[in-house]
Protein backbone atom coordinates (compact mmCIF):
# COMPACT_ATOMS: atom_id res chain seq x y z
CA UNK A 1 0.00 0.00 0.00
CA UNK A 2 1.31 3.42 -0.98
CA UNK A 3 2.02 5.73 1.96
CA UNK A 4 1.87 9.50 1.86
CA UNK A 5 3.71 12.04 4.00
CA UNK A 6 1.38 14.02 6.25
CA UNK A 7 2.43 17.61 6.77
CA UNK A 8 0.55 19.79 9.23
CA UNK A 9 1.09 23.39 8.18
CA UNK A 10 1.56 26.12 10.77
CA UNK A 11 -2.02 27.43 10.59
CA UNK A 12 -3.38 23.94 11.33
CA UNK A 13 -0.93 23.54 14.21
CA UNK A 14 -2.32 26.77 15.67
CA UNK A 15 -5.84 25.41 15.19
CA UNK A 16 -4.96 22.31 17.21
CA UNK A 17 -3.40 24.38 19.99
CA UNK A 18 -6.42 26.71 20.10
CA UNK A 19 -8.84 23.77 20.25
CA UNK A 20 -6.82 22.18 23.06
CA UNK A 21 -6.72 25.40 25.10
CA UNK A 22 -10.41 26.09 24.59
CA UNK A 23 -11.45 22.62 25.77
CA UNK A 24 -9.00 22.64 28.69
CA UNK A 25 -10.30 26.03 29.83
CA UNK A 26 -14.01 25.34 29.34
CA UNK A 27 -14.18 21.62 30.11
CA UNK A 28 -11.15 19.68 31.35
CA UNK A 29 -7.57 18.94 30.44
CA UNK A 30 -8.48 15.24 30.17
CA UNK A 31 -11.06 15.97 27.47
CA UNK A 32 -8.67 18.38 25.77
CA UNK A 33 -6.02 15.63 25.65
CA UNK A 34 -8.54 13.13 24.28
CA UNK A 35 -9.75 15.45 21.50
CA UNK A 36 -6.19 16.42 20.56
CA UNK A 37 -5.14 12.76 20.39
CA UNK A 38 -8.12 11.90 18.19
CA UNK A 39 -7.52 14.81 15.82
CA UNK A 40 -3.80 14.09 15.51
CA UNK A 41 -4.50 10.39 14.95
CA UNK A 42 -7.01 11.18 12.22
CA UNK A 43 -4.48 13.45 10.52
CA UNK A 44 -1.79 10.76 10.62
CA UNK A 45 -4.15 8.09 9.26
CA UNK A 46 -4.40 10.14 6.07
CA UNK A 47 -0.93 8.75 5.24
CA UNK A 48 -2.64 5.53 4.16
CA UNK A 49 -5.87 6.57 2.43
CA UNK A 50 -5.86 10.33 1.84
CA UNK A 51 -8.50 10.24 -0.88
CA UNK A 52 -11.12 8.79 1.47
CA UNK A 53 -12.22 12.28 2.47
CA UNK A 54 -14.69 14.30 0.46
CA UNK A 55 -14.62 17.81 -1.00
CA UNK A 56 -16.05 20.25 1.56
CA UNK A 57 -19.54 21.21 0.33
CA UNK A 58 -18.83 24.91 0.83
CA UNK A 59 -15.88 24.69 -1.57
CA UNK A 60 -17.55 22.30 -4.00
CA UNK A 61 -20.41 24.80 -4.31
CA UNK A 62 -18.01 27.42 -5.70
CA UNK A 63 -16.10 24.95 -7.88
CA UNK A 64 -13.00 24.55 -5.69
CA UNK A 65 -12.27 20.82 -5.61
CA UNK A 66 -8.56 20.77 -4.66
CA UNK A 67 -9.30 20.23 -0.97
CA UNK A 68 -10.81 17.33 0.95
CA UNK A 69 -12.03 16.89 4.49
CA UNK A 70 -12.48 14.26 7.18
CA UNK A 71 -14.36 14.66 10.44
CA UNK A 72 -14.02 14.08 14.13
CA UNK A 73 -17.30 15.72 15.02
CA UNK A 74 -17.74 18.59 15.39
CA UNK A 75 -14.23 19.20 14.01
CA UNK A 76 -13.38 19.23 10.32
CA UNK A 77 -9.87 18.60 9.04
CA UNK A 78 -9.33 20.29 5.67
CA UNK A 79 -6.41 19.00 3.64
CA UNK A 80 -4.93 18.82 0.16
CA UNK A 81 -3.15 15.93 -1.54
CA UNK A 82 -0.23 16.98 -3.75
CA UNK A 83 1.89 14.15 -5.11
CA UNK A 84 2.97 11.98 -2.17
CA UNK A 85 2.19 14.70 0.40
CA UNK A 86 -0.96 15.40 2.40
CA UNK A 87 -1.03 19.00 3.59
CA UNK A 88 -3.31 19.62 6.56
CA UNK A 89 -4.45 23.23 6.12
CA UNK A 90 -7.14 23.68 8.79
CA UNK A 91 -8.70 21.99 11.78
CA UNK A 92 -11.99 23.82 12.26
CA UNK A 93 -14.97 23.61 14.55
CA UNK A 94 -17.86 22.74 12.26
CA UNK A 95 -20.24 24.82 14.39
CA UNK A 96 -18.56 28.02 13.22
CA UNK A 97 -19.11 29.93 9.97
CA UNK A 98 -17.01 27.59 7.85
CA UNK A 99 -17.31 29.46 4.57
CA UNK A 100 -15.83 32.68 5.95
CA UNK A 101 -13.04 30.70 7.64
CA UNK A 102 -12.25 28.86 4.41
CA UNK A 103 -12.27 32.09 2.42
CA UNK A 104 -9.76 33.65 4.81
CA UNK A 105 -7.56 30.58 5.06
CA UNK A 106 -7.63 28.83 1.69
CA UNK A 107 -8.91 31.27 -0.90
CA UNK A 108 -6.70 34.23 -0.07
Amino acid sequence: MKRYRVRIIEDAEHDLIDIYHYIALNDSSENANYVLEQLESLCLRLAELPLRGHVPPELNHIGVTDYREVHFKPYRIIYQVIGQDVFIHCVLDGRRDIMSLLERRLLR
